[in-house]
């Protein structure tokens, strides 16, 4: 019986394995996967730039976007900004049309491959003097590495009208009140009457002096 359970006890003295083995060899295979993909993606490099404008394009004004789907709004916004839409030869009509004849029926967003089909479609307008391949091309350049237009804050526009309407000194009655000569507003005292509970009479120049006129005659 000794014999029997010595054996036991030597099995349990192997150490278990490290917890952290399975999430090592998680990442390694993921690891792995990624460089596969990147040696994927070198093997055509004219399209890396390509792809990188989709995915700038597709997460904008979007924060919950992956970057690997395109919504319609965003495919009008490249083909605007990238002037893909010169408007005479691919307008926008053309880009929604294109949008909806490549997007599943059910769907309201394009993969990246889609998005190039789509572009083979407006190639073959907008650039109707060029082969297919040179065509393909050519929209492909208008596109690569490029990034959204932001639209910039308005600028305000100086001008006689809005500088006599925003001109503090030149106010009247109440709204004359409510600024300093400086043109500082005066907050609640220049809305609301308050009372001078000081003895004075509103308006007197020598307001304040009663005191000192008192002491220095003691």
């Amino acid at each position: 019986m000794a014999d029997k359970a010595k054996p036991g006890k030597a099995a349990n003295k192997t150490p278990p394995k490290s917890p952290g083995d399975p999430a090592k060899e998680k990442s390694a295979k993921r690891l792995s996967l990624e460089s596969e993909g990147t040696n994927e993606g070198a093997a055509a490099p004219e399209l890396s730039a390509l792809e990188e404008a989709f995915r700038k394009f597709a997460i904008h004004g979007d924060t919950r976007a992956t970057g690997k789907e395109m919504h319609g709004k965003n495919w009008s916004k490249l083909c605007k900004d990238c002037q893909v839409i010169d408007g005479k030869n691919v307008t926008i009509t053309d880009v929604d049309i294109v949008f909806s004849k490549i997007k599943g029926k059910s769907c309201r967003t394009i993969t990246f491959e889609q998005f190039k089909e789509a572009l083979e479609e407006l190639s073959k307008k907008r650039f109707k003097d060029k082969s297919n391949e040179e065509a393909i091309q050519e929209i492909h350049k208008l596109i690569e590495g490029k990034a959204p237009i932001i639209s910039g804050v308005t600028k305000a526009i100086s001008s006689p009208t809005v500088s006599r309407l925003t001109d503090t000194s030149k106010f009247t009655g109440s709204h004359k009140e409510r600024f300093d000569p400086s043109g500082k507003g005066k907050g609640k005292a220049g809305r609301v009457d308050l009372v001078d509970e000081s003895g004075y009479v509103p308006g007197y120049k020598h307001a304040g002096t009663y005191d000192h006129k008192v002491q220095g005659g003691k």
